[in-house]
């Protein structure tokens, strides 16, 4: 038997800062459907996802939830992977940065790379954004605030080591111009070349002094291993890579055939990572695909907003494959996508309940109204038939042609497209009207045999993207011929299989009670945050000491929907990050009115939910005799300023 071609996939991997949010389950999804896909193809496929668990973030989390960085990382990890694993993904090997192999890997490539002249000792004086963990320049700078997130910047100076990219910069250039297929799509590598490579690379810090939490440089304890070094690392150590010996695992799947990335990452992912594979002499990665991102409603998903799905919550709405079908079908191929309430209930009824459902279920109900489930060998055929049989055939060309460039949700348009045709077709035949002329019971059995074949294609095509959806249409018609290669002709269901019990794939949703439902679960985790001081009762100094007071900027601040009374406000407190603080004070201040103030703030109140959206702290504010509110501004006070 010939051996399989390899096929090695990967995603980013997660970083654990929180718990994913459906933004991110996004692309282990869409990991997931070309991992499934390629696997039904015939590949030997290696699906590669895992959690990025160090540097300067993961310590300030952790030192705020009192608690180690690691103990801080297995538990978002662990959250991170029973996501994935919630959602029916496929993966081969979750790694994890803190995992011992992988740390003692990429001290080796620092080591190597150190001692071939390619990263240098030197010192880093720039402006540092926190939670991109980047250094920046002046001229880099955006109205002030970091290029990629938008956030505050503070001058910063290390000692650092530092990675030549600029060695490396003609080499790159000329392999990306030279491989039209290494940067997907289009306007990713056009982006790469014009604003990146050909104004000229600078060297990359790849150390830092400032923490602790990283893999420590074995020649020089007192730095660590900065993040694009050891998370991109990852890609090749989880196979096995070794700077001196690498393992038959590594040799049989590097290098990657696809990185599947978000689109915000993709600087590191093919300006970073190629040149740090040219110093190592390993190949690049055959292709990179940035993905779009997934959007609640025209905002951008973010934890720091708190305009956050997360999957768990959606698949106990509406099951596993519902979320994976809405996830793949809604996200368009170079555009972001979008997902509220109201259109995943919408997809959830017209694609799922009554095309694909209702095909199935009326096909199989009629299977054993009329032939007590038996279906026989079609003999009475007509020319609409042979136009169902070449449109089925046809779809499976058309979703192989889209996986070539991972437009995943125009292959699974085209499945939907069979459902609907399918659909069509039994307008067209009215095999309820056959069934009155016991003549027309051949012709009928002919287009009950056609139908079911249809729905088997459906079913194969499925698995990768709704792979328990798949197995019940299997289930309901009997059926056992699954296999990919059984698509190259139409009429691989045996005749004489007698079919199963009807039962409905997708139950169709009440769109107002589920979208009160939610309302009300919205309106309830208020209601469970709402603390009421029924009295004044004496406290002790050191009760009083408990309390941290803290002056705060207010740098951002907007309305929360279908909250009437709440803000939403990013406050700088002086801390490295921006907190967000859910104040019930939209009846008496605009948004405006707030941003640039200073106010005070109780900066170690429990963090509570809000109308679905997270406050960590609550602004000072009065009621006066009028029954106005007045918030104490204190402007003149430097951020971060504590009261005593």
């Amino acid at each position: 038997m010939a051996e399989k071609e390899k096929f090695y996939i990967t995603t980013a991997i997660a970083y654990t800062s929180r718990k994913p949010h459906i933004g991110n389950s996004y692309e282990i999804v869409l990991t997931d459907a070309i991992a499934r896909y390629k696997r039904m193809q015939g590949y030997d496929v290696f699906f590669l996802t895992g959690t990025d668990e160090h540097g300067q973030k993961i310590e300030e989390y952790a030192e705020n939830a009192n608690c180690t960085p690691k103990e801080y990382v297995d538990k978002v990890s662990g959250e991170i992977r029973e996501i994935c694993d919630l959602l029916n993904t496929s993966y081969d090997h979750f790694i994890r940065t803190t995992d011992d192999y992988h740390e003692k890997t990429v001290q080796k490539i620092f080591k190597k790379l150190y001692d071939q002249g390619d990263i240098y000792k030197g010192e880093y004086e720039g402006m540092y954004c926190t939670p991109c963990e980047s250094f920046w320049t002046e001229s880099q700078l955006v109205d002030g605030k970091c290029p990629d997130c938008g956030r505050e910047v503070k001058p910063a100076k290390e000692e650092a080591y530092f990675l030549k990219l600029s060695k490396y910069q003609k080499q790159l250039e000329d392999y990306i111009e030279t491989h039209d297929d290494f940067i997907y799509p289009e306007a990713r590598k056009k982006e790469m070349l014009n604003n990146f490579i050909k104004p000229g690379l600078q060297d990359l810090c790849v150390s830092r002094t400032s923490f602790k939490w990283g893999v420590p440089v074995s020649f020089d304890e007192k730095h660590v291993v900065y993040v694009w070094v050891d998370a991109l690392s990852n890609y090749i150590t989880a196979l096995g890579y070794d700077t001196e010996n690498p393992s038959e695992q590594y040799k049989k799947y590097w290098p990657a055939d696809v990185h599947i990335i978000g689109k915000d990452i993709v600087r590191f992912h093919t300006i970073y990572w190629p040149i740090m594979l040219m110093a190592l002499g390993e190949p690049l990665p055959k292709q990179v695909f940035g993905h779009p991102w997934l959007l609640f409603g025209e905002d951008k998903m973010s934890k720091s907003r708190g305009n956050v799905i997360y999957a768990d919550d959606l698949v106990s709405l509406l099951g596993v494959d519902a979320v994976r079908y809405y996830l793949l079908s809604e996200m368009p191929y170079a555009n972001d996508g979008s997902i509220t309430y109201e259109t995943i209930i919408e997809r959830f009824n017209s694609d799922l309940a009554n095309t694909f459902g209702n095909l199935v279920n009326r096909t199989v109900a009629m299977a054993n109204k009329y032939f007590d489930g038996v279906i026989s060998a079609p003999t009475a055929k007509a020319d609409v038939d042979d136009e169902l049989a070449q449109f089925a055939l046809d779809t499976v060309k058309k979703v192989e042609k889209c996986f070539e460039t991972y437009r995943v949700a125009d292959a699974i348009e085209c499945v939907l497209n069979l459902a609907k045709r399918s659909n069509k077709y039994i307008d067209e035949t009215m095999p309820w009207a056959l069934a009155k002329n016991e003549e027309d019971r051949e012709r009928l059995n002919t287009v009950l045999y056609n139908l079911i074949e249809s729905i088997r294609f459906i079913a194969v095509l499925l698995s990768p993207f709704m792979p328990s959806t798949s197995e019940k249409i299997f289930a309901q018609i009997n059926c056992d011929v699954k296999n990919y290669d059984s698509l190259s002709s139409f009429g691989g269901f045996k005749a004489g299989t007698k079919v199963n019990k009807a039962e409905p794939l997708f139950q169709r949703i009440d769109a107002e009670k589920m979208l009160s439902e939610i309302a009300e679960k919205q309106k309830a985790s208020v209601e469970e945050e709402k603390v009421e001081i029924e009295g004044l009762a004496e406290i002790k100094f050191e009760d009083f000491e408990k309390v941290e007071l803290r002056v705060a900027k207010i740098i951002e601040c907007e309305p929360i929907k279908k909250a009437k009374k709440l803000l939403k406000l990013q406050v700088n407190d002086g801390s490295s990050t921006p907190r967000q603080i859910v104040s019930g004070i939209a009846p008496w201040y605009k948004p405006e009115d707030l941003i640039g103030k200073s106010v005070i703030i109780v900066a170690n109140l429990k963090p509570a939910k809000l109308c679905g959206e997270m406050s960590y702290g609550m602004i000072l504010a009065g009621d006066t005799a009028d029954g106005d509110v007045k918030v104490l501004f204190v402007d003149g006070l430097d951020a971060g300023t504590m009261l005593r």
